[in-house]
């Protein structure tokens, strides 16, 4: 903004075009030579007009500019959540597992048990923690099977359910939205935006709705996701719900719940690009497209597209044309009610 039209060349020709035709100004002489110079520094001091306005300016600042511009209206990044998991230990019985022991996927994601324990059956279940912030460790039902430091009297290990409570670090993105939510949705006297801001707030929350007077007069129904946009668990339900206790008007009864995942199946019948794509490439594409599809309509619709779908799944690369498309069973859009939000079941192609 500041530096256009502002450059060196730019402000040296003013500069020049503004000393009296009486007097030599060409180049080399002393007067070009003097203001030369100066329509360097000028130049940067222009650019650096231009870098204090995107790092004052919300719609542009990134990293810890946008975090001071935040901070004022109470608005912090939150800071995301390691994943706890639930391992399942088989050992000789009397093997002592001492807190800080590790396990880990065949990826290296690495997880370290929060606890001491006494093995007494041949079964056993212990807790860990992920070594990082992030919800790449969130993974699949057996899948941390791995022992990288050998501890004697471990037979096995593995997650028998999958794990899905890792968050990551709040991005620039959903804080600066958090930020806009504040000032366009004004928050008073515990009006349903105020239950909104609050629930997400917290750590692990990717979105919220509020239903006032749900129950009657003085109730309110607050309804959450997580941050990796799937059904919140009931450590996340109940972090939600003791922050708004500490937050909200004496007199209101406060009900938090998690959305219901609504499991949205796909079948349909391709044309594709054998020359460049597999099958099993195609499909993993698609699946990945209507992923992040749903994630981004999730508490934003109220039903699933049959043409968007469609329309994503025609734009796939590698697919060619596609028939026989049937969501849910059928070819109409789909319907979500105010509690559900879209998950991913089955993707099941024929060619």
């Amino acid at each position: 903004m500041y530096t256009e039209n502002n450059l060196t060349d730019d402000i040296l020709k003013r500069m020049i075009d503004n000393i009296p035709s009486d007097v030599d100004k060409s180049e080399g002489s002393f007067i070009y030579d003097s203001l030369s110079p100066v329509s360097k520094e000028l130049e940067k001091s222009y650019a650096s007009n231009d870098d204090i306005l995107r790092r004052t300016d919300p719609y542009r600042a990134i990293g810890e500019d946008l975090e001071k511009i935040t901070k004022p209206y109470g608005i912090t990044r939150k800071p995301g959540k390691k994943a706890l998991a639930q391992i399942l230990v088989k050992a000789v019985m009397g093997t002592n597992l001492k807190s800080g022991s590790i396990f880990q996927t065949k990826s290296g994601l690495v997880y370290k048990t929060i606890e001491d324990i006494i093995v007494t059956n041949e079964s056993t279940i212990v807790s860990a923690e992920a070594s990082e912030v992030g919800s790449k460790y969130n993974v699949p039902a057996n899948i941390i099977t791995e022992v990288p430091v050998q501890i004697s009297g471990i037979i096995s290990v593995t997650n028998p359910n999958p794990i899905k409570n890792g968050y990551d670090v709040e991005d620039d993105e959903s804080l600066r939205k958090r930020y806009f939510e504040r000032l366009q949705t004004p928050a008073t006297s515990g009006n349903k935006y105020h239950y909104r801001n609050w629930a997400k707030e917290v750590t692990g929350v990717g979105d919220a709705k509020v239903f006032p007077l749900w129950n009657g007069n003085g109730t309110v129904k607050v309804i959450i996701i997580n941050s990796n946009k799937r059904a919140a668990d009931s450590n996340l339900v109940n972090a939600v719900k003791n922050h708004i206790e500490e937050n909200r008007p004496i007199g209101s009864d406060v009900t938090v719940v998690s959305a219901k995942e609504k499991l949205i199946n796909i079948s349909v019948t391709l044309v594709i690009d054998t020359k460049l794509y597999t099958l099993n490439q195609v499909q993993a594409s698609i699946e990945n497209n209507l992923i992040k599809y749903f994630k981004e309509i999730s508490f934003i619709g109220n039903y699933i597209s049959y043409a968007s779908i469609g329309n994503l799944i025609f734009n796939t690369d590698g697919v060619i044309d596609y028939s026989n498309l049937l969501v849910n069973g059928g070819i109409l859009n789909v319907t979500l009610e105010d509690e559900e939000m879209p998950v991913l079941g089955t993707v099941s192609l024929g060619v």
